[in-house]
């Protein structure tokens, strides 16, 4: 029953995808992006594959020790790359919380599934001595990765599933001296689980203690974490949003980013991740949720409990029977993965783990339950051997294909990659052609227009020493930004990061001289803005974008619903007090640098246009530049 909801989820994101308003971007994505049909699909089928190749005592059992083997491996690497980062860098992992599961606090995770593991085998399966020993020092490393990592949520989930292990080892030690029917008065005692006691005060040290013991190791070793996600709270409210506007199938897989952008809290432009698109939520699970509708939650609810339901139902007969020590081993390791997934994003490798491992579940269980196997044979009857030999090998057919196409897009992400580091600009063009000759999406799209925006600024500096080969650079070089834009937002209408680059492309080329292409700039940026209507900056860009089209009072329009939006919002002060300034408004225009300075005090570029402006109501005031609040694109630069 499990294995068929997890069909139903592969169900729900493929209707959802199909009826996805960017369709590719639900089904396909980037690359292995992990809320994607395609992703959840593999996912799921790696499920039913372990299930049905995994899913017997023998097999589980060299899976849980070949997860000691691999995580052991892991976790001695790690803890040694945090004293010598430069040794162990092996070229990409540079820092000391750089590891090969992504993000730190990913390892940490991780660390707790391999302790869990480790606990499990020492507590449960024959071991000698040695071997029992050693399980325990790595169990030891695995904590002490975890208290370098520092995330809190690693102890409480790591504390709490120790505490299952302990109660039933308990629980076991007591049903068999009942059951063997050892008398009180002959002096034998059932068996006390030191160690997971011990993981168990751990955990509760740290997680009460907090940053005064948990920040003293990750202090020492000079290691720092800041990785920011929506809260549970935000992230709920933008999946009963999403829900509101499409409640069968919702906005479509992968789709989270743009569903942040259109649904997101104002609170969050009073702080300083105002500008951040955030591609997931604050977990995983709830990100997948909310954006695949209400077919997508039940799909999901369904799994979940006949997941929980039959793994209970497992652990109160292993219980009982004292037996079948794997079935309970698996069910707690992918409970505990997928409670992880629940509250944060940790990537494909702990989520592809979680399926893994509940699919060795599902046989476990499957193969000690009676008649939980079902069992077809094509080979009987020779119409429908033909036709089963005619399906594997169609199934072959495409997978070949598929195959393929994914390792055109695996490529490409290497091309991708070097785009982004060349060292100049005709490399960055070489490397991001390449990349799209393999692989087309709005991310590669964007950075193709970026990479000739880059070249068009380059040639635009010299513009006086321009030869007749660089000027038609320069107008290949347009044209080429305007095409990659305009292919991005083709690939997706609803994120608005396209449109906000296609309007930074056509403000260059009106800068440049084009004739009405003014009207196209604001155009485009009022479409991003509606995409994400409580973005302050938008605002600010269309009405930079209106001063260039000579639209003074749209300008101040925008820029006032700039300030409404982040009434901390310097650029936006900046920009009305040059407009006043332009209008003879000087009072006006030391009012609004006033109070742009209010909130930099300290900020030397503010004090002296403040200043300028008191001393002098005729001379041409120069723009302050690196302001406190100032982003990355910000146009009030541009003035």
């Amino acid at each position: 029953m499990c294995l068929l909801a997890g069909g139903g989820v592969v169900l729900a994101f493929f209707f959802s995808a199909l009826f996805s308003k960017a369709s590719q971007v639900s089904f396909f994505g980037t690359m292995f992006d992990i809320g994607t049909f395609w992703f959840i699909f593999s996912a799921f089928l790696l499920m039913l594959l372990s299930s049905i190749i995994l899913g017997n005592p023998k097999n589980a059992r060299i899976v849980l020790f070949g997860t000691i083997l691999s995580s052991g491996l892991v976790l001695i690497f790690q803890t040694a790359h945090l004293f010598m980062p430069g040794i162990l860098s092996l070229g990409v992992l540079a820092d000391k919380t750089s590891n090969v599961l992504g993000s730190w606090n990913a390892l940490g995770l991780f660390a707790g599934f391999s302790a869990l593991v480790l606990l499990l085998v020492v507590e449960f399966f024959p071991t000698t001595r040695i071997e029992k020993l050693l399980f325990q020092a790595l169990t030891i490393i695995a904590m002490f990765l975890i208290a370098a990592v520092n995330f809190p949520l690693v102890w409480v989930l790591l504390g709490f599933f120790t505490l299952i292990i302990f109660v039933y080892k308990v629980s076991v030690a007591v049903n068999e001296k009942f059951t063997l029917g050892v008398p009180n008065d002959t002096g034998a005692k059932a068996h006390f689980p030191v160690f997971s006691f011990f993981i168990i005060v751990v955990s509760l040290f740290f997680f009460i203690s907090g940053q005064f013991i948990g920040g003293f190791l990750p202090t020492k070793l000079g290691l720092s974490n800041n990785e920011v996600s929506p809260s549970f709270e935000a992230t709920m409210m933008v999946a009963k949003s999403v829900l509101k506007e499409d409640p069968v199938f919702g906005l479509g897989p992968n789709r989270f980013l743009e569903a942040w952008a259109m649904h997101k809290s104002e609170a969050i432009n009073t702080t300083q991740f105002w500008d951040v698109s955030f591609s997931s939520g604050s977990g995983l699970l709830p990100s997948l949720v909310a954006t695949t509708g209400s077919l997508g939650i039940l799909a999901w609810l369904a799994f979940f409990v006949l997941l929980i339901l039959g793994g209970l139902k497992s652990i109160f007969s292993s219980i009982k029977n004292s037996e079948n020590w794997e079935t309970m081993a698996f069910f707690v390791l992918s409970v505990y993965l997928f409670a992880a997934s629940f509250f944060y994003s940790g990537g494909t490798v702990l989520f592809l783990l979680a399926l893994a491992f509940a699919g060795v579940f599902v046989g476990l269980s499957g193969k000690s339950a009676q008649g939980g196997e079902i069992s077809v044979s094509f080979l009987d009857d020779h119409r429908k051997s033909f036709l089963s030999i005619l399906f594997i090998i169609l199934v072959i057919i495409i997978s070949a294909a598929l195959a393929f196409k994914y390792a055109e897009r695996f490529s490409s992400v290497s091309y991708f990659g070097k785009a982004l580091k060349a060292p100049d600009v005709p490399s960055a063009e070489e490397a991001i052609n390449k990349a799209l000759a393999l692989y087309v999406n709005d991310l590669y799209l964007r950075t193709y227009a970026q990479v000739y925006l880059v070249k068009l600024d380059s040639l635009v500096k010299k513009v006086d020493s321009l030869s007749d080969a660089e000027k038609t650079d320069l107008q290949t070089s347009l044209t080429q930004a305007k095409s990659g834009a305009e292919g991005a937002t083709l690939y997706n209408p609803i994120n608005y990061l396209n449109f906000k680059l296609l309007g930074s492309v056509y403000q260059a080329a009106a800068t440049l001289g084009v004739k009405d292409i003014e009207n196209k700039a604001v155009e485009a940026y009022k479409t991003a803005s509606n995409l994400n209507p409580l973005n302050p900056g938008l605002k600010l860009n269309i009405a930079n974008a209106s001063i260039v089209d000579k639209k003074i009072k749209e300008a101040k329009d925008y820029a006032n619903a700039a300030i409404v939006l982040k009434p901390d919002f310097i650029e936006a002060l900046i920009l009305l007090s040059q407009i006043a300034k332009s209008e003879s408004d000087n009072k006006g225009a030391l009012s609004f640098a006033e109070k742009a300075l209010s909130i930099a005090p300290t900020n030397q570029d503010l004090i002296k246009y403040v200043d300028s402006l008191k001393v002098s109501n005729t001379s041409e005031i120069s723009v302050p530049s690196n302001t406190d609040n100032k982003t990355k694109d910000s146009p009030a630069k541009k003035q």
